[in-house]
């Protein structure tokens, strides 16, 4: 029998509707093909995150899907609880304390630049700091991992704002941290230009 794991991966995902993924993007390049690079940016994060040998929760934001590209048997499905972000990140992590894992790390579904290494990192890292956090270039961050529940990381934060990582990084002053390489959020049209194979899909 295969012995029980002690580290999560949580993944925070929206259901992919035309019209409510990737909003700032849609302004330049319609609903429709916003909505394309959003299933892009899903299935490259499905590639990265199924091999890990960690247990893995989806965390989606409107609805659970019978069937859809994340597989039952290797990624377990549940929804989003709270108003905002940080209420739902802190129930998430909540829930998963409460279950008896000891190494929790959540990222989000569309970002093109995290690889697999980045998530091995973060779990590795955990080994010998109580925090990880991987800085986004637009002030956010796109990964955050601990090993205990802490509250206030998920309060008072100017959500979808270039100040959210240095005010959780204000939280986290006195304790052991380690900080990933910057990776960049597909959040506009010149976040895309960078990537050819991104600017395929709405050639």
């Amino acid at each position: 029998m295969k012995e029980k794991t002690t580290e999560l991966l949580l993944i925070f995902t929206r259901n992919p509707e035309k019209g409510k993924v990737k909003k700032r993007l849609a302004q330049n390049i319609g609903d429709e093909a916003a909505l394309k690079v959003y299933n892009y940016l899903l299935q490259h994060t499905v590639a990265i995150t199924r091999p890990l040998p960690v247990e893995k929760w989806v965390y989606y934001s409107e609805a659970l899907p019978e069937n859809d590209i994340w597989e039952k048997d290797l990624f377990r499905k549940k929804l989003q609880q709270g108003q905002n972000l940080g209420q739902r990140m802190e129930q998430a992590f909540s829930e998963a304390f409460k279950a008896g894992f000891k190494k929790v790390v959540i990222i989000g579904s569309d970002l093109f630049d995290i690889e697999k290494e980045d998530l091995k990192m973060a779990f590795l890292t955990l080994e010998d700091h109580e925090y990880v956090v991987g800085p986004a270039q637009d002030g956010g961050y796109f990964l955050l991992g601990m090993k205990k529940p802490t509250p206030q990381l998920f309060r008072n934060k100017d959500w979808s704002t270039s100040r959210v990582l240095d005010q959780t990084l204000n939280d986290l002053e006195q304790e052991k941290l380690k900080l990933l390489p910057v990776r960049n959020d597909i959040d506009t049209f010149e976040d895309m230009r960078s990537h050819p194979e991104l600017m395929k899909l709405i050639d």
